[in-house]
């Protein structure tokens, strides 16, 4: 085991909830604060995202009774610019954030590779978590379960933020696949996709900016040790690269591309929909695709831009994703069922298929198609702020997290790997068919 590592079976040990993802839906926090009580939070991660959720959170300070106190980036410029928008402290090393006894949750906005030891320590360091997506590296899963089982044994609140779980109509249509309203489901499918003339991971935000690095001073200082983690074991130690620290999503020990970046937002509405709150493993992925025109050779890009993968699951339905940066054009949501479709876009609507409108009518009110009017609610920040006092249930917490990793991770090593990847739901583990 590699030094800063904790192993699965430590992890394991101790937590009454350990390989019991079901539960962690219902878990209740220790620690719940009410209305009155302001909730201090950290930022981990100034980049695009982070600065993102920052300005929200800044922004919501008043109504929901919050207040960011510190933040913390690796890259100076970055920094300074975070501590202008919030007014809190600022960090170089996350774990002097972890550190302040007055924060209450912290939002972590880093790179792949760091997420599943950063939510981990936070939660030891009795913080609750909000957890950008994708949960962990496609190549750790193995992490993926440790935060999953973290959040049992530590009875902290986690949310992981793919923002369509947030809809209503998604969990509406929960409420139909579970009454039988389309009929057994048999697969789903859904798609993210990009065009520009600058490939979608060389431009805006992820322009290089050449004075910055681990030689500089100043603004433009950046701890190249920390942002790899290498002594931690979470990435290879390499000299300083520029491309690899300002465009992460490009290279596999960082992230899994579009897989990871785009269709993790599009595989955990579709578990939640048809499996539940706390989703469902894959039984076995298979992937396709290739690096078919971002050729930039500038930069040494490894990810794909035309991704295409299919998941079968132990419940009898598969799910089929794609994405693409290179052609725009929407692949629509939309999940199957024996009697009738439901299509996801907008307020999800319901429709017969063939030969079965008479089935579809006696489980639809007499309707042959029915719409499931949406209703706007609390969005990922507010409905995880929600919860640490004790209202409302996660939109995505651990359970699904980890479900989605899974199913999208395995997609990556298949892709990878030229192989269908199968799920040892025993071992909770990876294994290669063939």
């Amino acid at each position: 085991m590699k030094a800063g590592e904790m192993s699965r079976r430590q992890f394991l040990k101790g937590s009454a909830l350990a390989g019991s993802a079901a539960a962690l839906g219902g878990l209740t926090p220790a620690k719940v604060m009410g209305a009155n009580d302001r909730i201090n939070l950290g930022l981990i991660g100034a980049g695009n995202m982070g600065t993102g959720h920052l300005k929200s959170l800044v922004g919501r300070s008043e109504t929901d009774n919050i207040r960011v106190v510190a933040v913390c980036d690796v890259y100076q410029k970055r920094l300074t610019r975070a501590v202008g928008i919030c007014h809190g402290g600022g960090y170089l090393d996350y774990r002097r954030l972890l550190d302040r006894k007055d924060i209450d949750a912290v939002v972590i906005a880093t790179p792949d590779h760091w997420h599943a030891k950063m939510a981990i320590d936070a939660m030891e360091a009795g913080k609750h978590v909000y957890l950008e997506k994708p949960m962990t590296l496609w190549s750790r899963l193995d992490h993926a379960i440790e935060v999953r089982n973290a959040v049992g044994r530590l009875n902290k609140v986690l949310q992981v933020g793919p923002q369509a779980t947030s809809r209503d109509g998604v969990w509406r249509a929960h409420d139909a696949i579970k009454a039988g309203r389309i009929g057994k489901v048999t697969w789903a499918q859904g798609g993210y996709n990009r065009n520009s003339r600058v490939s979608a991971y060389d431009g805006p935000p992820f322009e290089v900016d050449p004075a910055a690095g681990p030689q500089a001073a100043g603004e433009d200082y950046v701890d190249w040790e920390m942002w790899l983690g290498w002594k931690f074991g979470l990435a290879p130690k390499i000299p300083y690269n520029p491309y690899h620290f300002f465009r992460f999503r490009k290279y596999w020990a960082y992230s899994g591309g579009v897989a990871t970046d785009l269709l993790y937002h599009k595989l955990a509405p579709l578990l939640l929909a048809i499996a539940g709150p706390d989703g469902e493993y894959p039984r076995r992925v298979s992937a396709g695709g290739g690096l078919y025109v971002e050729k930039n050779t500038q930069d040494g890009g490894e990810i794909a831009d035309t991704y295409l993968t299919t998941l079968d699951y132990a419940s009898e339905y598969s799910i089929f994703l794609e994405s693409a940066i290179a052609n725009s054009a929407q692949f629509p949501d939309r999940i199957y069922g024996k009697y009738g479709t439901m299509d996801l876009e907008g307020d999800p609507t319901l429709r017969f298929d063939g030969d079965f409108a008479p089935e579809f009518r006696e489980k639809n009110d007499g309707y042959t198609e029915v719409r499931l009017a949406e209703k706007k609610g609390r969005d990922m920040e507010g409905n995880f702020i929600d919860v640490m006092r004790g209202n409302g249930t996660l939109y995505c917490n651990a359970a699904l997290g980890a479900a989605t990793m899974v199913g999208i991770g395995l997609g990556v090593e298949a892709y990878r790997r030229g192989k269908t990847v199968s799920w040892d739901a025993q071992q909770e583990k990876a294994e290669k068919e063939g």
